[in-house]
């Protein structure tokens, strides 16, 4: 059965590391049938959060901003990559911002399975604590299932990624959606 896959890429670098594997991921998917869309963060217009919760009562958040589109296109689909490069053993700022802003839709966010792709200079540990936030953030989604971890571990200058295992890897959980 085909199904429609997210993929979020938190690199701010075009053709960075991050969206290598992104790409081989959305080659994959698009092999075995599903309807793919990816997302660069750093194209779009995200601004904080703001925590006066009026997305609680409304359900929208009072920003008017790229997310509002984003969370449209979350809700809408079956599975969500999470790309992100790690900085200093966290996330960029970018993936951060998009699952803090994500609260308004929060609800609707039901059902998802996600994926996860992180890239790093550091090994697969050090990159530990990026995907545990990331864990945290679907652990608080209902019945959320996270599938599988993509580690582009000792990936830090620009192209490294293609010598890596983590990039056929990530064309394979495409191909395995």
């Amino acid at each position: 059965m085909s199904k429609k896959v997210l993929i979020i890429s938190g690199s701010p670098r075009v053709k960075g590391n991050t969206d290598v594997l992104c790409e081989q991921f959305v080659k994959g998917a698009q092999e075995a049938g599903h309807e793919v869309e990816k997302i660069n963060l750093r194209e779009k217009q995200i601004h904080f959060c703001q925590a006066c919760y009026a997305c609680k009562k409304t359900g929208l958040c009072v920003q008017q901003d790229s997310m509002t589109n984003i969370l449209v296109r979350m809700i809408q689909a079956d599975v969500i990559v999470l790309a992100t490069p790690v900085y200093f053993y966290s996330m960029a700022g970018q993936m951060k911002t998009l699952i803090d802003r994500s609260y308004a839709g929060v609800r609707n966010l039901v059902d998802k399975e996600f994926y996860f792709i992180v890239t790093a200079a550091c090994d697969k540990a050090g990159m530990r604590r990026t995907v545990e936030s990331l864990e945290g953030f679907t652990d608080c989604l209902p019945n959320a299932t996270v599938h599988d971890v993509i580690y582009g571990a000792g990936a830090w200058q620009l192209g490294e990624v293609y010598e890596n295992p983590a990039f056929q890897e990530a064309y394979q959980a495409g191909l395995n959606v």
